[in-house]
């Protein structure tokens, strides 16, 4: 007898992304899972990712293939600012943020805003391998709640300041609006760097035009950047935004020596020459990003329905 396939022997976590395309991953169980006032939290193991956590339906990080995302999301804002000693994280509650943070040798302080305190207590149990015991690192701050009234609020700068949040549909498009990047911008030191992911430009290419509007109408250097993640299934854009770091400045070299210099170890995928591949920008990128696009003002609700899953179709396996 042959041996069982992954179907036979567990079931899919299946995931649109727009009403056209969506992808499943194979689980082995449900390990936890929260009914938090905000949202539904799970934690699942599978045998591709090992365990990874959902929210809502959508997955967040997962333990092998978290460094696809936190990494460069991370490190090429700090080593293009060079030697951080302070870092704000909007959202980021898996702390997979908060670790690489904290491995640069100068950080002093991080401040992890996150609305949901559930997000931390399940990664905190059920994700070590991607907090990697920051939540306990003395440098370390949590905050329970509005990430958007801190920055508004908080008089502190910071060196670094990390938008690791869900993605812009409700509530959560004030995050993405030209007047909380204002405000993020005020909170910044002198050359401070921004970073966040601004969306697929497969699946969702006008949202992200009218994020990048949304920088650029704020920053005077804003650099778009790609990473495939496989837990999301597609390509994914990132951003780094600063009124004068700019890190298309380095070359490969210069990175390797600053990574060096930082001692900067158990990089799994940052390194000179990832620097300056993931800031190469594709000729369809390029030509979306010659578009003209409104910025996103508070109030706005954004015309795409991809955004909310509760919009997309349901989805299912169908065998030939």
């Amino acid at each position: 007898m042959s041996a069982a396939t992954p179907a036979a022997r567990g079931r899919y976590a299946l995931e649109a992304l727009s009403g056209d395309f969506g992808f499943y991953v194979g689980t082995s169980a449900l390990l936890a899972e929260c009914r938090s006032p905000m949202q539904h939290i799970e934690i699942v193991d599978t045998p591709l990712f090992g365990r990874a956590m959902r929210i809502d339906g959508c997955f967040m990080t997962s333990e092998r293939d978290e460094f696809f995302y936190h990494e460069p999301m991370i490190h090429l804002p700090a080593v293009t600012f060079g030697r951080p000693r302070s870092a704000l994280i909007i959202g980021g509650g898996d702390g997979g943020a908060a670790e690489e943070l904290l491995k640069h040798p100068d950080m002093q302080r991080v401040v992890l805003a996150e609305l949901d305190a559930d997000v931390i207590a399940m990664a905190r149990t059920w994700l070590p391998s991607i907090h990697r015991g920051a939540f306990d690192d003395p440098r370390l701050e949590l905050l329970i709640g509005d990430g958007r009234a801190f920055v508004e609020q908080c008089e502190e700068r910071f060196d670094q300041i990390v938008l690791d949040l869900t993605d812009p549909f409700g509530p959560a498009v004030e995050l993405y609006t030209r007047e909380f990047y204002a405000a993020c911008r005020s909170k910044l030191t002198p050359g401070g760097v921004l970073s966040l992911h601004i969306q697929s430009p497969i699946h969702r290419p006008e949202t992200l035009a009218r994020i990048m509007a949304s920088l650029r109408s704020v920053f005077g250097v804003v650099r778009p950047y790609l990473q495939y993640v496989p837990l999301y299934g597609t390509l994914w854009a990132m951003a780094v935004a600063s009124d004068s770091a700019d890190p298309l400045a380095l070359d490969a070299a210069t990175v390797d020596a600053r990574i060096a210099e930082l001692g900067l170890r158990e990089l799994q995928l940052y390194n000179g020459a990832m620097h300056q591949a993931l800031l190469a920008q594709p000729n369809f990128l390029r030509e979306l990003l010659a578009q003209p696009a409104q910025p996103i003002v508070a109030g706005d609700a954004l015309d795409d329905p991809s955004l909310d899953p509760e919009n997309l179709p349901a989805l299912q396996i169908v065998s030939a």
